[in-house]
């Protein structure tokens, strides 16, 4: 296995990120990570390493504005969920286009926000997407800062969550956004992994998000949270190869 620095260049963005390859120059299945909320690309170097040995090419990168921690370009309160899934999607087209890779077997991997980004953009890739992987994804994003600011004119310049600056932009481009009635037409495999005692994205959503797919499995695991425990990440990653493997 081999580990290589990429910077991803478009007109609007520098997206920072870790490239995991087998050693060898045929071309692999690949898999893209992409993190939670002030999250970063390390948040996933477990799997990527795991991936890389088993034969699959695994890029994790930071969203830009995605974090205090981020190396991309952009600052937080020019971050939505709509930069993201750009994001994403220009990752997905480099990821691509590269001769280490299978062109036609690349799966999306997210956790929280970045796995409500993933299903967002599995729905305009469509079967360019080989298999859909996400980590108690935050599909109630949406629902709860509706929730929050029940009106435009209640939105603040500037409000902190967790430490993270978010601008106005990021609760406006959400107003009229309804996640769980705008996923479910990509038709792939999907695998979700949601712990019973999340108290930041109801379990319920994944029920309900695995329900709306075709091909959809939901793995609950017993009293994880957001945020899995070592003993709960492990079978969680587990989970995730033995799912791909099946798929692949």
């Amino acid at each position: 296995m081999t580990t290589k620095t990429i910077t991803i260049e478009t007109a609007e963005s520098r997206i920072y990120g870790k490239l995991y390859q087998p050693n060898d120059e045929n071309p692999h299945p690949a898999v893209i990570f992409s993190h939670g909320f002030n999250g970063s690309h390390s948040d996933f170097t477990e799997e990527c390493r795991l991936f890389a040995e088993q034969g699959y090419v695994a890029f994790t990168y930071d969203f830009c504005g995605g974090s205090l921690q981020s190396k991309s370009s952009g600052g937080s309160t020019e971050m939505t969920l709509f930069t993201e899934k750009q994001n994403l999607l220009d990752v997905f087209a480099y990821i691509r286009s590269l001769a280490c890779v299978d062109s036609g077997k690349i799966s999306l991997f997210g956790a929280s926000q970045g796995g409500c980004v993933s299903a967002l953009a599995a729905e305009e890739l469509k079967e360019r997407v080989h298999a859909l992987i996400l980590y108690y994804p935050a599909l109630c994003i949406a629902d709860d800062w509706r929730k929050n600011y029940p009106t435009e004119a209640d939105i603040p310049d500037i409000t902190e969550l967790w430490g993270l600056p978010l601008g106005a932009g990021y609760f406006r481009s959400i107003r009229d956004l309804y996640i769980l009635e705008s996923i479910g037409a990509y038709e792939g495999p999907v695998l979700i992994i949601h712990g019973t005692a999340d108290d930041v994205v109801p379990i319920s959503y994944s029920t309900r998000a695995a329900k709306q797919y075709a091909h959809a499995r939901l793995v609950t695991l017993n009293g994880e949270g957001h945020g899995f425990s070592p003993a709960g990440a492990e079978q969680a990653r587990e989970t995730a190869a033995g799912f791909l493997r099946e798929h692949t």
